[in-house]
């Protein structure tokens, strides 16, 4: 059963949040002002926030240079997961993603399933690694970015939560790079 070790240290992990929209500005983005709130909270650090158009190129630019910034840990996505023609977020990261992250998506849809019932179909939420950066896609609503956070991030973001989370895991993730080569 999950649990937290209060034994073990909280760690800050650095986390930067880009809200992909035509339409928002910081002012009016209520999603990414939910993961911003929700991970100040919880005593991480707000490492970047931007807000990009629904453009493949300018979406996975973004992350790019963010997963290659030291100073950023974990990056969360918020739009782009729909259906419909401009909802590309999915398409622009999941091909620069070295490792997927199916169990994310699929545990973010049991939580929605819960809230929205088969509505959560329309989703595309997912997961990946990035130059040994953690990647999360999630929907532009500020529920679902509540969902996400309470249900899933804040845990495993925790470096404290038990049997296990991704904190611990992330002096691992560019292993491969100091072995020599991608595997």
């Amino acid at each position: 059963m999950a649990r937290i070790d209060e034994t073990r240290p909280f760690v800050p992990v650095k986390i930067a949040v880009l809200t992909v929209s035509d339409t928002r500005k910081l002012e009016d983005d209520k999603s990414g002002s939910t993961l911003a709130e929700r991970l100040l909270g919880a005593g991480h650090t707000l490492a970047e926030r931007a807000i990009v158009t629904d453009d493949r190129e300018k979406i996975r630019n973004k992350v790019l240079s963010w997963s290659e910034d030291p100073d950023i840990d974990v990056i969360i996505t918020t739009g782009g997961t729909g259906f419909t023609g401009r909802d590309v977020t999915p398409e622009a990261l999941e091909p620069i993603f070295e490792k997927r992250m199916d169990g994310f998506s699929e545990v973010f849809h049991r939580i929605s399933y819960d809230k929205i019932g088969t509505s959560t179909v329309q989703s595309r939420a997912t997961g990946g690694v990035v130059n040994a950066t953690f990647v999360f896609v999630l929907p532009g609503s500020p529920g679902a970015c509540k969902d996400a956070w309470d249900g899933i991030l804040q845990h495993q973001l925790d470096y404290r939560h038990m049997p296990c989370n991704f904190v611990e895991i992330m002096p691992r993730l560019n292993e491969h790079l100091r072995r020599g080569g991608k595997s």
